[in-house]
């Protein structure tokens, strides 16, 4: 297929594009900048210029291509009106792309997250959360996969709280980050929540497979870790960092606070078994130990 990817240079994505052109697809990537144009050329693929917010050339990259794997996000956790923001340009990105697809019967694969279920680990069966600091995100996602029924196959494959690789990403990259800040490597209540985890590269692996297989309308996990408590993840990054690791208000962690202490394990064995998908490379708590003090 020749496919079209948003946000094809960022940790995630290159990956994913890596793993496309791998396995004998061809590439048109959305790129904002002149540094994200060469990467992507530099990848192998076509870059086409533009961002999320340029609706237009959303279209023509979806008019373009024989499948859509949408992966950019403005990552603006700053403020809480920063992340609504964020969640806004997103959803009418999504609206724009799944708009133009309608009643080609062509693959649609977006991104989600894994949900969050009060008292048991989640599954692909759960419905998105659609409250919250980010539920407006699942609020698009469910309209895309709604979109099954007007001739798109649309799916999506929802990423657990960090998505990794060479001790960078997702949550516990934010953890990191806050730690080299603040001088201490901290965590949200009693650190005894857990959160799931993929590496990118099996991640990649996923979006490929759903883009060729998935059926329209359906989920997927990403999960290779169920969920690691986060003051092990802590403990990790203090042990590398040099630093000390204790329990630090909620509030650190700005609009994303309560979501950091939330306790969210995830599984993925319907995607195991349904897309023969199996991750490969190392776990969270593994690949922590690549963090350069």
């Amino acid at each position: 297929m020749h496919v079209f990817v948003t946000g094809g240079t960022g940790l995630i994505g290159s990956a994913v594009v890596a793993e496309l052109l791998g396995n004998g697809h061809t590439v048109l990537a959305l790129a904002r900048s002149d540094a994200s144009a060469l990467a992507a050329e530099k990848a192998g693929a076509e870059p086409l210029r533009g961002g999320l917010a340029d609706l237009d050339v959303l279209r023509a990259g979806a008019a373009r291509a024989d499948g859509v794997i949408h992966l950019a996000f403005a990552n603006d956790f700053s403020s809480p009106e920063a992340l609504a923001k964020a969640v806004a340009e997103e959803s009418a990105a999504l609206a724009a792309l799944g708009e133009q697809l309608v009643g080609s019967d062509r693959p649609l694969v977006t991104v989600s997250g894994t949900p969050y279920v009060p008292g048991r680990v989640s599954t692909e069966a759960d419905p998105p959360s659609t409250d919250g600091p980010v539920g407006g995100r699942g609020r698009a996602v469910t309209a895309i996969l709604d979109l099954a029924s007007r001739g798109v196959r649309s799916t999506a494959v929802r990423l657990p709280r960090t998505v990794h690789n060479q001790g960078e990403g997702g949550f516990a990259g934010l953890l990191t980050a806050i730690a080299r800040r603040t001088g201490v490597s901290g965590y949200p209540g009693d650190g005894a929540q857990r959160w799931p985890a993929v590496h990118a590269l099996d991640a990649a692996v996923l979006f490929r497979l759903a883009l060729e297989q998935a059926p329209a309308g359906t989920s997927w996990h990403a999960v290779a870790d169920e969920g690691d408590e986060v003051r092990d993840i802590a403990s990790v990054i203090g042990r590398r960092l040099g630093l000390p690791v204790e329990a630090v208000p909620v509030e650190t962690y700005g609009p994303l606070g309560p979501i950091f202490a939330t306790d969210q394990p995830s599984s993925s064995t319907h995607t195991r078994q349904t897309l023969r998908w199996e991750p490969k490379h190392p776990s969270l708590l593994e690949d922590l130990e690549n963090i350069q003090p």
